[in-house]
């Protein structure tokens, strides 16, 4: 069985900013196999690529702009992300790819990268919760996390 790092990122100090968050903290309550871990990452920045040292496959969950209406759900593999450099993963100044790259220089091996986003409607105002639009959709967003979770863990 794969070992899985589950990071969810955000700040769920800006509304639907902490949907991955959000999603890490409501996953964290449910039952997975000790091949599975859930963290938070927050504000994620590069110099947490320690983190992925020892696992075959990471999921991030966080925000995703890609110009869609507010809600929709996303998933992408470390290829799209890399042959789509126009791609905003969130609005932090993330790069995972150069992150898995430190990975792999670090600890000679990198995770499998696969991304679950949700496109955000409201990501600059201060609250804590998801907005009014972005809320009905956080079901299927843990749905799409749990889903991903349960194909990594088993490969």
């Amino acid at each position: 069985m794969a070992k899985l790092l589950v990071l969810g990122i955000g700040n769920m100090l800006l509304t639907d900013e902490g949907v991955g968050v959000f999603a890490a903290q409501a996953l964290q309550k449910e039952s997975w196999p000790d091949n599975v871990t859930i963290i938070e990452g927050g504000t994620f920045t590069q110099d947490i690529f320690y983190l992925f040292e020892g696992y075959d496959a990471l999921l991030v969950l966080d925000i995703v702009h890609a110009q869609c209406p507010p809600g929709t759900i996303y998933r992408f593999t470390e290829a799209q992300l890399v042959n789509n450099d126009k791609q905003r993963l969130s609005i932090h100044d993330i790069d995972l790819i150069d992150s898995l790259r430190m990975a792999a220089l670090l600890h000679k091996k990198k995770p499998e990268l696969i991304v679950i986003g949700m496109e955000p409607h409201d990501y600059t105002s201060w609250n804590i919760g998801l907005s009014e639009v972005v809320q009905p959709q956080f079901d299927a967003f843990l749905a799409a996390a749990r889903e991903e979770i349960t194909k990594l863990a088993a490969l």
